[in-house]
Order: C-alpha cells, then structure tokens, then sequence
C-alpha cells in the first residue's frame, strides 16, 4: 500500500516544519541608502532620518530602532517631530505631509502612518501658490504652519490635517501691516523659516527669500518688520527671545534684536566669518549659549567660493576656537543636542549630529579639540567598497576579548562620551552568542563587525596594506593642522570610496575561532596567513610564489601585475598580523579559500587552478592547474575585461547557436507530455561571481570549451575515507565552474613530528559532472549522514566526534542540481535536479542547523540554497527532499543576490546597497529583532499659555511603545551557549 500514498503529505512532518522554518526579514543595519532628510526630538530624544526612497527610520539608545515606508517611492524633504508627543510629521517632493505615530499593536508597537494630506490651492492657481516650503509644528500641539513658495503660510489641524482657513497669513496681510517704503521695496516671495518665539507661543518668526524677516503675533495679527539686503537662508532664535539670527546667502550671519516698539530695529552685527572674498552661502546657524557668556556659533556653508567652494563643512566658533570640520560626501542636515529643559539658562551644548550622505558624524562640543563620537550604529559599511563578506558564529570569549583590545586601541582618537541619542530604553534579552560579520573592502582593509544583536557594531579594522608597496603611507594623517592655516578646516568621517590600487581588494576571508588564525585573500592573487598578536609587532613577512600554470608553453597573463611587497621587517598593530604572503602566478582574483588550522594548512584557488600551502613549515605542498587550452578569457583578468568584450560576444553568439541547435534536435522529445523551452544563457563574469541577468535554462550538457571551465568555485577539507572504506585520511576537495571535481589525499605529519617532515598530497578521485555546470559547494557527511565538524570544534568539545564506523557521503552542489555519491567508490547514490525542475540555478550553498521553537531537545541539519531568482530554499539532508521555499531577493537584484552570506543558524544578510544589510532568518527559534521601549516623559511647564485640550495633552501619564519592525510573528531567541572557555 505504500506505493499508493501520497508524497509530501505527512503530517507529522508538516508540523514538524511549522516548528523549525519560519522567514522573517528582521532588521536593517549599515546607514541609511541616499539619506534625505534629518529630524530630531529633544523631548524623546529620539532622532529620524527620511530617504530618497521614501523610508523614515527612527533611532535612539544602541537597540532602539523604528522604520517606516511611505506608499509612495518619493523623496522625504523634511521631519518634524509633534512637540512634546510621539508623533511626527514628514513633507515629500510630491509636496505630501505624512503624520505618524508610534502605536501599540498584538503586544508590540510599530511607527505607523496616520494621515496623509496634500495641500490645494483654489481653482485655477499656480502649483507654487501651495507648494511647501517650511514646516512648524507648533508648541501648543494643535496646528502645523507651512510656508509656501507664494508667501503664504497655511494652518492645519492636527491631527485631522483639516485647513483653518481663517487663520492663514497671506503675502497680502504681512505687507499691509508695514510701511510703505519697506513694502515698496520688498516682496514676499517664498517662505525660507519660520520660527516660534522661545518664550511667547503666540509670536512667530516669519523669513522670506528675498530679506524680509516678519515677527507675526497670532492673537491680534500685529508685525515687526526686519529687512535684510541679502538673500534669507535661514533663521534661529536665541534661548531668550531678545534676539535672532539669520543667515545669508553671501555667507554672512546677522544678529537682530527683538524690540517692544513697532519701529524698525537696526541689525546689532554682521559677520562674514570667512570673508572678505566671496563666500558660499550659509544655509544654517545655531547660536547656543553658555555658562562662561562665550556662545557657541555653529553654521553650515559660508566657505570662501574660489578656494574652498566644493568643501562639505560645518564651522565651530567659540571663543578664539574654530574649526572648520570638512566632511567626506555632502552635508544633508545636522542638529545641536542641548539642554531642553525651559527652565535652563543656558543652552550648554554637548554634541553636533551631523547626517552627511553617506555616514553620520557626531562630534563632542564638551571635550578638548572636540573629537568625533565613536557610533554604536549607522556605521558607514561602504566607506570602502564592500567586495566580500565572511560571517563566523558562536565566537569564543577569549578570542571575542582580544578582538576588542585591539579595536579600542585604534579608537585612542575617539571621544569617551556616552551616546548623545539615548531615547527608550532595549528590552531585548543580552545576544545569546557571540557573532561576527567581516567584510572585505576594496582598499585592502577587512572590519570586523559585532552582528550579535540588532546593532552592527566596529570592532576592530584590519588593513592588509603594510604589506605591499604602495603610493598610500599608511601614517599620513588626515587631521594634522597648520597652526596658521585658514580656514582651519578638519577632516572627519571615514567614508573614503577612493582606493589607491585596486588590486589591494580583499576577495576571500576565512576566520578559524578556536586558533585565531585568519586567511584572507585578495584581487592580485596574493593571500595573507594571520594570527593574532595582543601587542605592536615588528616581522618579515615570509614571502613564497605559488606559479598555477607551472610553466607551461601558451599561457600568458595579460592582466595586472601583482603587488610589490617591502623588504625587511614591518610594524604592525596589536590585532591580526600577517606572518607569511603566499603569491598566486598568474596574479589572478584568488576565486575560493580554505583553511584548516589544526593541520595548518591553507588552500587556495584562481581561475587558473589551485594549490595547498603549509602555512606551519611555510612551503608549497602542491599547484593543480585547471586552465583549458581553449579558455584564453582567464588570462585576461578582472581589470582588462575591456579587452575580452568581442571575444565575450563571440563565445555567447556561440553558445546561443549551440543551444539552438541541440533545441531542434530535441524537438518533440518532451518530459510529462510538455515540451521544454531552451533559452539562452548569459555571459557568466565569473571572476565576480555574478550574472548579467537571471534566466532560466534546462540542464544540458556544457561545453569544455566554455569560458572559465578551470575557475576554482569552492575549497573544502574532510577527514574521510578517500582510498578504501578502512583507513580514513585527511583530504582537500576543490570543484571548478566546468563541473569537475578533484580530491586530494594528505599525509599530514603527527604533532611531535610536524616540523621535521612535509606534507604530501596525492591525487586520488576526479569527478566529472554530465552536465559541467559549475560546483557550488562540497560537503562530506559522516556515518550518522551528519556533515563533518569544523577544525578544532571536537577539540574544545563544542561538537560530538564524526562517525567514523559507518559510510560517508560525498555531496557536491552544482548550479543545477544536488549529487549523493558514496565514499570511497564514489558511486552515485541520490540527486536532486534543480534547475530541470525549477528553472532556477544555486547561487549560494550553507548547511544550516534548524532548532524547534517548541522543545529544545529537537535540531536537524537541512541546507539553506539561495537561487539566481532571488528564492531560498530548504533542503533535508541527506535525502535531498524539497521542505520549504522563501521569496527573500529581487531577482533583478543580482548585486543582492551575489553578496549574500548565511550563518550557521539559519541567518543571512545581503547587501540592499551599497551601505546596508538586510537581515533575514530561515528558523523560529534563531531569531534577532529590534525590542524595545520608548518611555514618554512628563510634559513639564515652558511657561506657555496654552489652551485647554494642550493642557490635557501636557497632564498625560506616560505611555510606553515596543518597537517591530515589520508585522510578523515573533519567534524564540537563541539560549545561550556555553562555551569551553567561560566553564571555568
């Protein structure tokens, strides 16, 4: 009977799945992609920044997180936060003004949109006549001023965003209320600022364009006028209200007193701080006080245009300090975070948060020379080009202590303040493990990053440059100044997208936990064996050349040479140093890297072969070329595929013929009564490991003359059993984009002689794949069909040892379809055909393990498949059986899809730009997602009159909001593990 039941309707199993998969994108780290808008709220002291593509996101303490997605893709123009309440509103180019709110929801609380409106004029008049250009959210929480390209300045209920028309202060009404001479010669044009008085919520500070600065008392509609001969940029009160500043268009700053007559006050002074040659304009100013009487004057812009017009700065005058700080990409928007108690005398700033557009900056006013603040977040993942990512779990705490000591020894010249932006407070449990993401960059620097929690937290920045020669010197310091030089200008930030030579890009990563060693592999053939040292170190780096095409007659590299290395001893910082440099020949992109620290080996491969280094006694044990006599496009190299374009196209016509002709010759031979549609393939840019386009194709059979058959995709060691099923033996596997396999066996010394006698390598297996589609990934399961533990994890008993009693299974992934072979004949046993049956193709391959959110006594090892559609998929081991399908990526996002990473608890991230990583998670239990609460504290008086609803608003108890991000079901988080090193 059981040839008549169903397949893939078992119950229990369906359950059972239910309990282990669940996909849930759960938060976003890096910095916001093409940021828009800024937003501040002292009273929740929560910042906000709006998008190019319409995503607000709100930050507080390290933990705090909100986001939000307008409907429409439009740009955020502007935050303003509701005083005194957790609400905001945003203004998009559409000329829309969006109202959210933090809301409770299912036990949770998301930002949620509430309103939306658009202002329109009357029948018939101009877009101008209601397009908006200033926003004051008033103190009394009612109404909402906007200011508009015509003058006029509207008045919106809040929170209905109802007009109240009879309160709107036309151009008309402002210049009947001034004298003739002044309305003669000005206009009112568009509204620049507006501002409410400090101390009387009923007077507001009115800018125009062209000079014209109106004080407008609401109750009896009263004025006092200020003209400007130059151009208005902005305006800002002082604490008191006896005054106000305003800024220029030439670069000038003017203080205005505030006088109780009705006559015309005379400006009190007017700077143009780096005059007296034309200056950029100044486009926004603070005037903060302070106890000692020196203010502090902090503006944007207003440097010399001739000289300095294409700088990025702000100014910091106080007293005979300034400091001009000159910033890496464009100034978007900066806020001053003071002292917003209105009982205060004084402002007593402490920090200027700065969101430039491609990091934020936050320097400390408190401290001497005011240095940068070290971010717990939106760090700037794209300072350089991300070219690589490695994620290692469950890190050990020694090695996890050591990171960090070598991490705060380059932060000496970071501030020790706490985090200025500390609303709410994290309620989420203490990260139950320790991870880290590492990213390779194309300036040659590997950043390892804290990916424990939902903050993506620097740790320690490794850069491989010492190594090599180049123009760059590494102890060229970017923030020494003259003592005479003007404008005093200091760089800040760290985005630097400029490498000084792209062959120093790092490729490959790999991070062994338990010895500390590292490998990292870059553009220009060269990798790096590292171990880390606790203390400054000064070595010769051992130099060996591994030449993968062994000599041989009709091979030429015409791509770029290899890096030139210094001779003699290098200094190198506390951290991970570089202990021997092992060159590839030809200098090609190291493609695939392995490393094994418990034998000490390290292997390696290009597009040109592979070799196994020992990185113990420093020699090569062997090389292997894979090149292809026909395969010229590998000699070419990554940097020149200019020079490969017609023979690219050339081979793709090819390619299409081919698959044309064999569709003909099939034609009529169908599977299930269907007839199978061939299509074409892209060119593949292998050295990338990316497509042109995702396209679906059937599997057939490759030619061997297809480009970059010999690229070396993937690298694994196994201890098993390789020459017969009663010795078992260390042994390298490598798999190339022409579908081959080829397996090493390793005689690897005993310990006690390991530095006397060499490591052998014998060939022993070569696998050749039907269908030549690319190996993606090679994995070994023991007796229990459990894949084989990590180097070193049964050492520091963190794994159970592999079976060694029973058979082991030879799994090899290619694009199109997974492969069981018995080991040690090699006899295939078990497929799965992917692409025949899918029409997709593997892209990235991880064995994941999957706990069950119901009970802890239940886990199992499935793989976790991301496809060129953008899908992951789930697949049981060892019987290849499809359990569940995720939708995760775009499948037009091919730099998503080709950045993507999994952890080894059912986790991922990809790139959704340059400077940002989604996370996701495949399992209910592996789950790491903003929780938190936003407390709201008591409206204290601030001595304005408000009326009576306002007073009922300022009288409310606190209120308490945990954020989510998206509306999902919440799963268990990972128990913590207790590793060897913290038993004791």
């Amino acid at each position: 009977m059981r040839r008549f039941l169903r397949p893939g309707h078992d119950p229990v199993r369906e359950r059972l799945k239910r309990d282990l998969f669940q996909f849930n994108k759960t938060v976003e780290h890096g910095f916001p992609h093409q940021p828009s808008a800024l937003g501040y709220s002292p009273f929740l002291r929560l910042m906000a920044i709006g998008t190019r593509s319409g995503a607000i996101k709100l930050y507080g303490a390290p933990g705090v997180e909100f986001m939000g997605l307008h409907e429409e893709n439009n740009t955020v123009m502007q935050i303003h936060f509701i005083p005194d309440q957790c609400q905001l509103v945003t203004l998009l180019d559409d000329n829309s003004l969006h109202l959210w709110s933090l809301k409770q929801h299912g036990g949770a609380s998301e930002l949620r949109e509430e309103h939306r409106f658009t202002l329109k004029g009357p029948p018939g008049s101009p877009p101008s006549a209601t397009q908006v250009t200033a926003v004051l959210p008033h103190s009394s929480r009612e109404v909402l001023y906007l200011g508009t390209e015509s003058g006029s300045i509207f008045v919106l209920e809040l929170p209905s965003f109802r007009v109240l028309e009879d309160r709107t202060i036309s151009p008309e009404a402002v210049l009947q209320r001034i004298s003739e001479d002044n309305c003669n010669r000005r206009s009112c044009e568009l509204v620049e600022a507006l501002r409410e008085h400090p101390k009387n919520p009923d007077q507001i500070l009115i800018g125009y364009s062209r000079g014209l600065i109106v004080l407008w008392d609401l109750q009896n509609n009263k004025s006092f006028v200020w003209l400007s001969f130059q151009q208005l940029e902005n305006l800002y009160w002082q604490r008191d209200g006896s005054k106000f500043i305003s800024c220029h268009y030439d670069g000038s700053y003017t203080q205005w007193p505030v006088s109780s007559d009705n006559r015309q006050p005379e400006p009190l002074e007017n700077t143009v701080p780096y005059g007296p040659f034309p200056c950029k304009a100044i486009s926004k100013i603070y005037w903060q006080t302070t106890k000692n009487g020196l203010p502090y004057i902090i503006f944007q812009g207003g440097m010399p245009r001739a000289s300095y017009g294409d700088r990025h700065s702000i100014s910091v005058i106080h007293g005979s300090q300034q400091t001009a700080f000159d910033f890496t990409s464009r100034v978007i928007d900066f806020f001053i975070i003071f002292s917003s108690d209105p009982a205060a005398e004084f402002d007593d700033p402490s920090a200027l948060v700065v969101l430039a557009e491609e990091e934020l900056v936050v320097i400390d006013l408190k401290s001497a020379g005011w240095p940068a603040v070290h971010p717990p977040y939106l760090a700037s993942l794209h300072c350089s080009a991300i070219t690589c990512s490695h994620h290692v779990s469950n890190i050990p705490l020694k090695l996890w202590e050591r990171i960090i000591s070598a991490g705060s020894k380059q932060n000496i010249h970071y501030s020790s303040m706490p985090w200025p932006i500390d609303g709410g407070t994290n309620i989420a449990p203490d990260p139950p493990q320790r991870d880290l993401l590492l990213t390779g960059h194309e300036d040659g620097t590997v950043r390892f990053w804290d990916a424990s929690g939902v903050c993506l937290h620097l740790l320690y920045k490794l850069s491989t440059v010492r190594v090599f020669l180049t123009d760059a010197d590494p102890n060229d310091n970017m923030n020494t100044l003259g003592e005479d030089e003007w404008p005093p200008l200091r760089k800040v930030g760290t985005f630097d997208p400029y490498s000084d030579d792209p062959r120093l890009g790092i490729q490959k990563i790999y991070l062994c936990k338990y010895s500390g060693y590292l490998a990292v592999a870059g553009t220009a053939g060269q990798v790096l064996v590292m171990e880390l040292n606790d203390e400054d170190a000064e070595h010769v780096v051992d130099h060996a050349e591994a030449d993968l095409l062994q000599d041989q007659e009709g091979y030429r590299w015409k791509g770029h040479e290899k890096l030139k290395t210094r001779d003699g001893p290098v200094r190198f910082e506390a951290g991970f140093q570089p202990f021997v440099l092992v060159q590839c020949q030809p200098p090609a992109v190291v493609t695939s890297l392995a490393l094994h620290s418990e034998w000490k080996l390290v292997a390696f491969g290009t597009s040109h072969g592979f070799g196994l280094f020992d990185h113990q006694q420093k020699r090569l044990v062997f090389v292997k070329c894979t090149l292809h006599p026909s395969d010229q496009l590998a000699l070419e190299g990554p940097l020149s595929r200019v020079k490969s374009l017609k023979k690219s196209l050339r081979q793709s016509f090819r390619r299409i013929r081919r698959s044309r002709v064999s569709s003909r010759k099939r034609r009529g031979v169908t599977e299930g009564g269907q007839i199978r549609s061939c299509w074409c393939k892209g060119e593949v840019d292998a050295l990338q490991e990316m497509e042109l386009a995702p396209v679906q194709r059937k599997i057939e059979a490759r030619s061997a003359e297809d480009s970059f058959t010999g690229f070396v995709r993937t690298l694994y060691f196994a201890d098993t059993f390789l020459r017969d099923s009663s010795r078992h033996c260390p042994s390298l596997w490598a798999g190339t984009n022409g579908g081959t396999v080829y397996a090493f066996c390793l005689r690897v010394p005993p310990a006690e002689r390991r530095m006397d006698e060499p490591v052998r390598a014998e060939q022993a297996k070569e696998i050749q794949l039907m269908h030549r589609a690319p190996v993606v990934g090679i994995l070994v399961l023991d007796g229990r069909s459990t894949p084989l533990p990590e180097p070193l994890e049964v050492a520091h008993d963190l794994s159970k040892s592999p079976d060694m009693q029973g058979s082991h299974q030879l799994l090899v992934v290619s694009e199109e379809q997974f492969k069981v072979f018995t080991l040690p004949k090699v006899s295939s046993k078990l497929k799965l055909k992917l692409t025949a049956l899918e029409g997709c193709r593997v892209r990235k391959v991880t064995v994941a393990n999957f706990g069950s959110c119901k009970t802890d006594d239940y886990s199992e090892n499935d793989l976790a498949v991301l496809t060129n559609l953008g899908d992951i998929q789930i697949i049981s081991l060892p019987f290849l059986k499809l359990q569940i399908r995720y939708p995760c990526i775009r499948k037009e996002d091919v730099s998503g899809i080709a950045s993507c990473v999994f952890t080894k608890y059912g986790q991922g991230f990809y790139l959704i730009s340059p400077s940002e990583f989604e996370r996701f998670s495949l399992s209910t239990k592996w789950l790491v997602e903003p929780r938190c609460i936003v407390e709201m504290p008591e409206v204290t008086s601030n001595n304005h009159v408000h009326n009576k609803s306002g007073t009922e608003n300022a009288a409310r108890k606190s209120s308490f909001f945990s954020s989510s991000l998206l509306e999902r079901k919440s799963g268990r988080l990972m128990e913590h593990a207790l590793l060897n090193d913290e038993s004791e």
